[in-house]
This record gives structure tokens, sequence and C-alpha cells, in this order.
């Protein structure tokens, strides 16, 4: 494991928050603040605000997300936004599988596997989520759980194709309940996500792929969890939210 091989990706999920004039607003506060970051920035954006957010960081270094995406390239499905849409207004990256996106929209490994497949037919970069629940964690089945989400998710993904695909671990059980898996943590999992990119893809494949950890990274905390050899950036929640909270992890991740 070559960490010098990454580049780390510091996400902001802003999840259901911010009117196109507050994300103006918002980007313009961070942009002189992450401008000599040496990690790539990325902010994750509601749909409504993705067009505001494309123009506010005209000629910056933070790029734009979108936090989901549907797997068919158009038809009667009222609500979803396309893969093609996406690139056709240049949103250069998804989220998707988010945790929430499981728990309350009905998401599952199999859904994600063909959203997965349509951002990356589209040219789009994917950042893929997976995690487990608290009574997964507790009961012990934590690698099983995130290995077959992300061996599901990956089917059909070329070697070409994952330099196009940022894991997200992001335990359910840590996000936004305070609870924080410790460094040590963290990294065991992420760990397990290379391994399991080795044995699939290879091990120089896994060595370059971008893993992050998202689940309460903060200003706080941030340091200590990107320093770990196999933790490669985060996605953030809250902390994102706040220009200032949000700089400093990108920052502290170089």
């Amino acid at each position: 494991m070559n960490k010098t091989l990454r580049t780390p990706v510091i996400a902001g999920n802003w999840k259901m928050n911010n009117t196109p004039d507050e994300t103006a607003a918002l980007i313009a506060a961070l942009t002189p603040l992450v401008a000599n970051a040496e990690s790539t920035v990325v902010i994750a954006v509601p749909f409504v605000d993705i067009a505001a957010a494309l123009q506010a960081t005209l000629g910056s270094n933070i790029a734009v997300a979108a936090q989901n995406v549907h797997w068919e390239t158009n038809g009667a499905f009222t609500g979803e936004v396309s893969a093609q849409m996406l690139k056709a207004i240049g949103v250069p990256y998804v989220v998707i599988g988010h945790s929430e996106r499981r728990q309350y929209f009905g998401e599952t490994d199999v859904t994600v596997q063909k959203r997965v497949r349509a951002a990356l037919n589209a040219g789009l970069q994917v950042i893929l989520c997976v995690g487990e629940v608290l009574g997964e964690r507790k009961g012990g089945i934590t690698a099983q759980i995130v290995r077959a989400q992300t061996e599901i998710a990956l089917a059909g993904v070329t070697a070409e194709e994952l330099k196009s695909v940022i894991i997200a671990y992001e335990p359910v059980w840590a996000i936004g309940t305070g609870e924080t898996a410790t460094p040590e943590q963290a990294n065991e999992v992420c760990a397990i996500l290379r391994d399991l990119l080795a044995r699939l893809y290879g091990k120089d494949a896994a060595d370059r792929a971008v893993i992050q950890y998202g689940g309460s990274m903060n200003d706080q905390n941030a340091a200590e969890l990107l320093a770990q050899p196999d933790v490669d950036g985060g996605l953030i929640g809250g902390a994102s939210l706040v220009a200032e909270k949000f700089a400093v992890i990108v920052n502290a991740a170089g």
C-alpha cells in the first residue's frame, strides 16, 4: 500500500440544505479558504442548487457533485434525473448509495449497481457509499457487509472504470449521531475494502483507489482520521455547511 499514489478527496455532502442564493454565498466564503489545497475538493449539492454551484465554482478548485442519479437515460420516472442530464450541464461527480438513500428511499445493493453503471456509462465520476448499521457492527459482520455492498455495486466495472470510482466508507451508526469510528476502526474497514479491490482488480489498481471515510468527520477529528494509511479523504456532512470548518478538513488532507 502506497498512499503517495493517491490524491485525497474531500467531498462535502450538503444533503437537503441551502437555496441557490445560499449556495453561492457559501461557495464564495469557501473558495479562498481552500484555494491552496492539495486535495481534490467536491461539494454535493441538491439538484436545485447545481446551476448556482457550477456558476459559483467557475475558476476555482472546487468541483460539483449531484447527490443521486437514476439508472435510465430517460422515461416515465417522475422526480428523477439521469446521468446524461447531469453530464449535459457539466456536473462531473455523483454520490451513489448514500445510507440515507438506502434507509429512507428504498435503495438496494442492486439499484446502487444500476446507478453506478449508468453514471460510468455517461462519463461521471462516482462516489460510491457503503457501510454497516449498528446491529451489523455489534454482530461482528462489518467486513461481510461492506465487502458484499462493494462487490455488488462494482459488478461489471472494469479496472479502467474503477479509476472513476471513489469508495466512501460511511458507518451508518456514525452518521448524524455524533458518534465517530475511531481512526483505527475507520482504517481497518478502509483496508478491508482495499484488500477486496486487490482481489477483484489487482494490487496496483487497489493501491491507486481512493477510499474515503464518511461518518461524522469534522474539523476536530479530521487530521487524525486522514493520517491513517488507508483513509484517503472524507465524505463530510454537517461540517461541510460551514465554510471555515470544511476548509479545516480540506487543508488537513493536504
